[in-house]
């Protein structure tokens, strides 16, 4: 069975005057038009998360030159800049809502800057987006207890069943952390299929997950973007988010060993 890499983006907010907190993963929208046409000048197929996870699960292939248009979050700029430049093209893309951060009933208040509401998340999904999950209130879920973590788990797919009818089959990890007790917890609520993030081309090799995204930034240029798409030049790209991802680890694992030794003093 063909394991051809497949480029997934990850973008987050897209706007033209984003706060600090967003901006250096936000796009403009003039960039994000221009990513999105370089996609259609190539030639590539954009596929929902879900499509790709079951292509792979049963063997079917794949469009010709498949990619991944991915957003994490639920910020306003999706429905107000990237689906009318989707729709132009005809591109699908899957949207991974943090429930707690929508506007409406169960808004946390934790949103990071403008975020959607549940009546354009609805309208995203009328439009073809696959609407997948993205944890409740956007923790770390490597550090939650078990409770916890399945909380924050099963509250997301509730809720995005509850408002659009159908019960979401795709996650994304946030901030991209996950371990073996998370991802197995991501299986047990429903998911078919998760999203890190490790900056580096999907196979289905890394299994359905731990599938891998590359992300898009606002510095991201048109040149770059091209380069992303190809799968070249990434290590150089993302070395300094490698060191830092290696260093973090450390710190965290660190942390989950101490409160482990607490709980067991308890």
């Amino acid at each position: 069975m063909s394991d051809m890499p497949v480029p997934i983006l990850m973008y987050h907010s897209v706007a033209t005057a984003p706060n600090d907190a967003t901006r250096a993963l936000s796009v403009a929208p003039e960039a994000f038009a221009e990513q999105m046409a370089r996609i259609g000048d190539l030639g590539l197929t954009p596929v929902t998360t879900a499509t790709l996870a079951a292509r792979w699960r049963s063997g079917r292939p794949l469009p010709a030159r498949p990619v991944l248009i991915t957003f994490d979050d639920g910020y306003e700029g999706v429905h107000r800049h990237a689906l009318p430049v989707l729709a132009e093209h005809g591109f699908a893309a899957t949207l991974f809502v943090s429930t707690g951060w929508i506007r409406g009933a169960y808004d946390t208040g934790g949103g990071l800057d403008t975020m959607l509401d549940w009546r354009q998340v609805r309208e995203l999904a009328a439009a073809g987006t696959e609407i997948g999950g993205h944890s409740h209130t956007h923790p770390q879920l490597d550090q939650l207890g078990d409770v916890e973590l399945r909380t924050e788990l099963t509250r997301c797919a509730e809720i995005v069943a509850g408002e659009l009818g159908t019960r979401p089959v795709s996650f994304a990890y946030p901030y991209g952390y996950s371990s073996r007790r998370v991802r197995q917890a991501v299986r047990a609520t429903g998911y078919a299929q998760a999203l890190a993030v490790g900056n580096a081309l999907a196979r289905r090799r890394q299994g359905p997950y731990a599938l891998r995204r590359v992300t898009v930034r606002r510095r991201t240029g048109v040149e770059e973007f091209g380069r992303l798409l190809e799968g070249r030049a990434l290590t150089r790209a993302f070395a300094r988010d490698r060191a830092l991802t290696k260093g973090y680890a450390l710190v965290r694992r660190a942390r989950q060993v101490r409160r482990k030794a607490i709980r067991s003093r308890v």
